[in-house]
């Protein structure tokens, strides 16, 4: 097992040595101990980049036999495309454990393994490259969010819980259907049974074949990200999710359906992926503007960061099919930088609410009186979310912006006005927590943030300014593969 290897699996290995010494341990020695083991890896994650050189394709490849007789193998790799991914997940892991440390998960062990379990399924998303083991990395990420927002969610979350898990298995039936058929075609093709992504991709279907490929992929895709129409599910989710599970549902767990559609869209349907190119684009343009929309009538914060999701994670879909350098490049940056923002967004929904036990609207006003830190984080946080120049956000929302212009100025100009109407909704947002008068009990009796709080906003801070004073290594390790997939 080398380097790669070893990061996808130790997640796993901590949270079933977690659950075994559980029973003996207090909860806060617990999360401690979690929160450690998930620095570790995130610090053993940075050999990746240290020994990565870009534009060498698959790298840290691991090839052993699982299943020979059926040709299924413990295959895994790191690209430009999937090791920034790699890094978002090992980064904001440790960072959702400290947002779970308090609240309804404040006392809980169970919790911690789970995360780390999660880990390892999303790690195993981004590297797997036979696509049986992929499949699997991809149902068993449902399974520690199933528990996550089944057992420490709201008042409605068994509804949620239900809702989320048939959404994403409805798609994945399709998904896991094209699959075997991809792999029934090697076989007859090569006499010799595989599910390696480059075998399937070498086999250059018919267009027609191609195209229910495609779209088998993509709706198991599509509803992760999540793209309208298939979006419904979220909302209910991060409502009723833990203020963990909705930093790692928000930072880590969407990209996966981003990702998926760049990774075998074009590697699986190229022919079907150009044909569709300006599907995607109104897709992600519906998303945008929908999303924008949604989120001026909420009056639940929760609700009102999930609907924003909707709309951020339009810029991927439109990004990826714009099918230029700039686009590509602006959805992967997007990626990275919805998960920072959104999740630090969260996190400091988290810290409110654990505080003043309500998400409503109408109960704040003023918290920069109270909370003047910790109100100029929030408003860093939001300006990343709305694309501010220097923050991660105009970068990605920049490159895409490119990408969209040169498919057709319309395309460009009503991505623009997805920006405009993100300013006016995070602005707005803003401005009723933020300022006014104290005018309720709940705002007046703030509690100072804890240390570990401010560490955690800090993290995130940190991961936006970097990407967005400085993208050009992260493009520059990225932009070889892109150039690949068109």
């Amino acid at each position: 097992m080398g380097m790669l290897g070893t990061v996808i699996l130790l997640p796993a290995a901590c949270a079933l040595l977690l659950a075994l010494l559980a029973p003996r341990l207090a909860a806060p020695t617990v999360k401690a101990l979690g929160i450690g083991a998930a620095v570790f890896i995130f610090l053993l994650s940075l050999g990746l980049p240290a020994g990565f050189h870009a534009g060498g394709g698959w790298q840290f490849v691991e090839h052993l036999p699982w299943i020979p007789r059926l040709g299924i193998a413990w295959a895994v790799g790191v690209d430009g495309i999937s090791l920034l991914m790699v890094l978002l997940t090992t980064a904001l892991t440790p960072l959702a454990l400290l947002s779970a440390w308090g609240g309804s998960t404040g006392g809980s062990k169970a919790l911690t393994s789970l995360m780390l379990l999660l880990e390892t399924a999303m790690l195993g998303v981004f590297c797997a490259t036979d696509l049986f083991l992929f499949y699997v990395f991809w149902e068993a990420s449902l399974i520690p969010m199933y528990f996550m927002i089944g057992i420490w969610g709201g008042p409605r979350r068994i509804y949620a819980t239900v809702k989320f898990f048939l959404f994403t298995m409805a798609g994945s039936v399709l998904m896991l259907v094209a699959i075997l058929t991809l792999a029934q075609a090697g076989l007859a093709r090569t006499g010799t049974p595989s599910f390696d992504l480059a075998a399937l991709s070498a086999l250059h279907l018919d267009p027609g074949t191609q195209m229910w490929i495609f779209w088998a992929f993509f709706i198991a895709f599509a509803v992760k990200v999540p793209a309208v129409p298939v979006h419904t599910w979220l909302p209910d989710a991060h409502v009723e999710a833990p203020t963990g599970g909705s930093v790692i549902l928000a930072g880590v767990l969407l990209k996966m359906g981003g990702y998926g559609i760049l990774r075998f869209c074009p590697a699986l349907a190229p022919d079907a992926l150009y044909a569709m190119r300006h599907v995607l684009v109104g897709l992600g343009l519906a998303g945008i503007l929908y999303g924008a929309v949604m989120v001026m009538v909420q009056t639940d914060l929760k609700r009102l960061i999930a609907y924003s999701s909707v709309s951020h994670m339009g810029y991927v879909v439109a990004g990826i099919g714009t099918l230029t350098v700039a686009g590509l490049s602006g959805a992967v940056i997007q990626m990275v930088s919805h998960g920072l923002a959104t999740g630090a967004l969260f996190a400091c929904v988290g810290i409110l609410y654990d505080r003043t036990h309500t998400r409503d609207l109408a109960v704040y006003g003023g918290v920069a009186r109270r909370l003047p830190h910790f109100a100029w984080a929030f408003l860093l946080v939001t300006m990343a979310s709305i694309g501010l120049p220097g923050t991660s956000g105009f970068v990605a929302e920049f490159l895409v912006m490119l990408g969209l212009a040169k498919v057709s100025m319309v395309s460009a100009a009503l991505g623009a006005g997805g920006v405009i109407l993100g300013a006016l909704y995070m602005l707005t947002m803003f401005r009723r927590v933020m300022h006014g008068p104290v005018t309720t009990d709940a705002v007046r009796d703030l509690t100072p943030v804890t240390l570990r709080e401010s560490l955690s906003l800090a993290a995130f801070i940190v991961g936006i300014l970097v990407l967005g004073v400085w993208p050009a290594p992260w493009l520059a390790v990225i932009q070889p593969d892109l150039v690949r997939v068109i």
